[in-house]
């Protein structure tokens, strides 16, 4: 008896079909009027419930007519004869008992991967079998999921996802197992490394473009991803332990761990900090759990399609892990998979808070400097560390990592709680493969003593983590017009570049007595008689050329050697100066203020000249040419 229609008025669903209901049906706050025939007919439980309603009604009717005779009306009776049912905790709630109504009534009902489950859950619980009745709701879900669902990757994600409100029944009946091994099978066969991408070439274009969305390709991969993280983290990792079994590549395993994660913490990546609906919000020991899942299956070999994306990732990983208070052994792990990649990374990456409240710096610098150390272990592992051939070429990694730790040190060397020994550490930590050049480290060096003016003089000697020699032309004239630089640094830029100088004309000179005079230039002649003169006359060229190019040289190298002996000199002098106030000063105490007033009358006499505030200036050039003319006399000075 199929129903004409159905209504649903408040609370309260009427099939109207021309007849009176004779049955009430309650599930959770709805409520069915009915009719019992073809509830009967489907649901066995219904009939066994329906049938005891009846008995009990029967019993308690003949019980009344018995006792106060025929005077009860027609409505009485109709009122008695009504059946109430009640079927709390009904799976799929008033919904879906309201779809197995509509199949009991012959009604034709649409069923999804998103209801299919419920449906089958239910028709577990009215025990609508075959046995009882052909064709029933079980043996039609049952179709459906084996013919339909598990055939399509996200279907089968879809109805797992409904199995999560209807544990533990459809754990029970192996429903939710058999979801997690159809979308496991299914993602291997989307796995490009084992099958080939496309899966089906040979299909019409229809059907291919329908397959690769089915299956992940041209966009499908996305969809199915996001599916995918919408799973509670219980079946999550089942899943993920289902495809470790059936050994999937380190790609497809990673990716859906990534998705995963970026939808459970939407603070992962600096680009989005959206913050997640209140309803999908976890607490701190969820998040916590779900963390140390991701780090516990995240491949361990790498990828060779690692991207400074994967590497921004783990970054915002660690952050999280510092935020969450993560175990240690969460943190050494999430460290040693950057370092494995550090090349990829940013210098936004680098920037990592510190969340310590025994770390008095702005940034976890402690913690870039193990990520360091890791990929310094990873780097000698591939490259031998016993080969000195391979030590010593310039590896693309190293120097992207030394370019990044330069750029990071001039980021921390502003920060005032930043010690000098821990800027050093880090600075010296790289091998000298991983700069071409030291003008980044220079700069590091020249924030620092900027933004620590108060260091003492040792403490400035940090300048000694950079190599004067590898300094450019633009970092050399920076340096030697520096004032925050101590004299011994600056004195070591100008005799490098001095000498970078020297050598650089020595090897003209060695390459131009390389080459045969004959062949030099554009002056070459040939050997026969008629030539001769011009021979004498290109050769009386290249030797007056040889000779004033020695006669440079020489220049040169005198011009250097008076500076060495100045500097010498002036060091001494400045020595000399601070141990004499030292003493005066020492003296100045023990005799009262009356005396120290004369101190500087006192260091007249005994150097025999005037203290200006420039005197310590090496760029001062009337102050040079006095002291010059004090050590050597009437001599003229060799000009540079």
């Amino acid at each position: 008896m199929a129903a004409d229609k159905s209504s649903s008025k408040g609370q309260a669903w009427f099939c109207t079909t021309g007849l009176p209901s004779d049955i009430v049906v309650e599930v959770d706050d709805m409520t069915f009027h009915l009719h019992k025939f073809p509830l009967m007919s489907k649901s066995k439980k219904l009939n066994n419930l329906i049938t005891e309603q009846e008995t009990i009604l029967t019993t308690s009717k003949q019980r009344a007519d018995s006792d106060s005779g025929d005077g009860d009306d027609d409505s009485e009776i109709k009122s008695e004869q009504q059946i109430h049912i009640q079927l709390p905790d009904f799976p799929g709630g008033s919904e879906t008992f309201e779809t197995a109504a509509k199949f009991s009534y012959g009604v034709k009902i649409e069923v999804s991967a998103a209801t299919v489950v419920p449906l089958r859950c239910a028709g577990e619980v009215l025990e609508m079998t075959e046995e009882y009745s052909e064709g029933n709701l079980i043996f039609k879900t049952e179709r459906f999921l084996s013919q339909s669902v598990h055939r399509n990757l996200s279907d089968s994600i879809k109805a797992l996802r409904s199995c999560e409100r209807l544990v533990p029944l459809a754990e029970t009946l192996g429903i939710v197992e058999r979801c997690i091994d159809a979308v496991a099978s299914k993602a291997a066969v989307v796995d490009p490394s084992l099958f080939g991408w496309p899966v089906d070439e040979l299909e019409s274009r229809k059907k291919t473009l329908s397959v690769k969305v089915k299956n992940g390709g041209a966009g499908g991969a996305e969809l199915w991803y996001e599916e995918l993280s919408q799973l509670s983290l219980n079946f999550f990792k089942r899943l993920i332990t289902a495809m470790k079994e059936r050994e999937l590549s380190p790609e497809i395993l990673e990716s859906c761990l990534v998705h995963y994660a970026r939808k459970r913490f939407p603070g992962i990546t600096r680009c989005n900090r959206k913050s997640a609906p209140s309803s999908s919000a976890a607490s701190e020991a969820e998040q916590r759990e779900l963390l140390e899942m991701i780090m516990a299956n995240l491949p361990s070999e790498r990828s060779n399609s690692r991207t400074p994306m994967a590497t921004r990732f783990l970054f915002g990983l660690l952050r999280t892990a510092n935020i969450l208070n993560a175990s240690g052994s969460c943190k050494s792990a999430l460290e040693k998979k950057i370092g494995v990649q550090l090349e990829h990374a940013t210098l936004d990456d680098l920037l990592i808070p510190s969340y310590s409240y025994l770390s008095e710096t702005l940034y976890d610098v402690e913690c870039v400097q193990r990520i360091l150390g890791h990929f310094l272990d990873s780097y000698n592992n591939k490259s031998g560390a016993g080969d000195d051939t391979i030590a010593s070429t310039r590896s693309p990694a190293m120097m992207l990592v030394g370019k990044l730790i330069d750029g990071y040190l001039s980021e921390i060397a502003s920060d005032a709680n930043l010690k000098p020994e821990r800027f050093c550490d880090l600075a010296v930590s790289l091998p000298e493969q991983a700069r071409l050049f030291d003008d980044g480290l220079y700069r590091a060096v020249d924030v620092y003593l900027k933004a620590h003016p108060w260091v003492t003089e040792a403490e400035r000697e940090i300048c000694g983590v950079m190599d004067c020699q590898k300094l450019t032309l633009e970092a050399c004239t920076h340096a030697a017009q520096n004032e925050r630089l101590p004299l011994r640094a600056v004195v070591q830029v100008l005799f490098f570049e001095q000498l970078q100088l020297r050598h650089a004309i020595a090897g003209t000179m060695l390459a131009s007595d390389a080459v045969p005079p004959i062949q030099s230039g554009r002056h070459s002649i040939r050997a026969d008689p008629e030539g001769e003169r011009g021979a004498a006359v290109v050769v009386e060229e290249d030797t007056s050329t040889w000779r004033t190019a020695i006669r440079e040289n020489q220049v040169l190298r005198l011009d250097m050697d008076t500076m060495r002996t100045r500097v010498n000199e002036l060091e001494w002098e400045c020595t000399t100066m601070k141990k004499a106030i030292e003493k005066i000063d020492k003296v100045g105490v023990k005799s009262g203020n009356g005396s120290r007033r004369g101190w500087k009358s006192s260091m007249t006499r005994k150097f025999g000249c005037k203290l200006k505030a420039q005197v310590c200036d090496s760029h001062e050039q009337t102050v040079v040419e006095t002291r010059w003319g004090r050590h050597q006399g009437n001599h003229p000075r060799p000009s540079s």
